[in-house]
């Protein structure tokens, strides 16, 4: 087993270690056992499936704002179709261009294939007449994940 589940101290999952990880966290005792491999030992620890976090930490940060902007969280938004043509999608474009003042933002961005990316240069979609198909929106944190 090469990974380790880390739960909050309310049984809320958080993610994954490596169970050097898991053992160093059992060590510092920030954490403690919850679940763990029958008959197999690290040392003086049993080998755990499944760590929990001695105090609860607060993961409020993960549900209020969403992830941060970024140009592969874009195309994986996308799912790396270009919101212009419809074809696959390699870069990304700016709605209002960057030297217009146009921000990396999600709202603000979306996939493009290199040719419509091109095509519509330094303008709006609206001065280049390349209505957009979909409306750039910002992602949660399952959109992105995949789950």
């Amino acid at each position: 087993m090469d990974a380790v589940l880390v739960i909050n101290a309310d049984l809320g999952p958080l993610h994954r270690v490596t169970v050097q990880h898991a053992v160093r966290m059992l060590c510092r005792r920030v954490a403690e056992i919850h679940e763990a491999e029958p008959d197999r030992v690290i040392g003086v620890f049993p080998m755990p499936r499944v760590v929990r976090l001695v105090r609860f930490v607060v993961t409020r940060w993960r549900f209020n704002s969403g992830p941060a902007w970024s140009r592969a969280g874009v195309l994986r938004r996308d799912d790396r179709c270009c919101a212009y043509c419809g074809g696959p999608a390699s870069t990304i474009d700016h709605i209002l261009p960057r030297s217009r003042g146009g921000r990396n933002t999600w709202r603000n961005t979306t996939a493009a294939c290199y040719a419509c990316n091109q095509r519509k240069g330094d303008r709006t979609p609206a001065e280049a007449g390349m209505p957009l198909r979909r409306e750039p929106v910002n992602p949660g944190w399952a959109a992105l994940t995949g789950r």
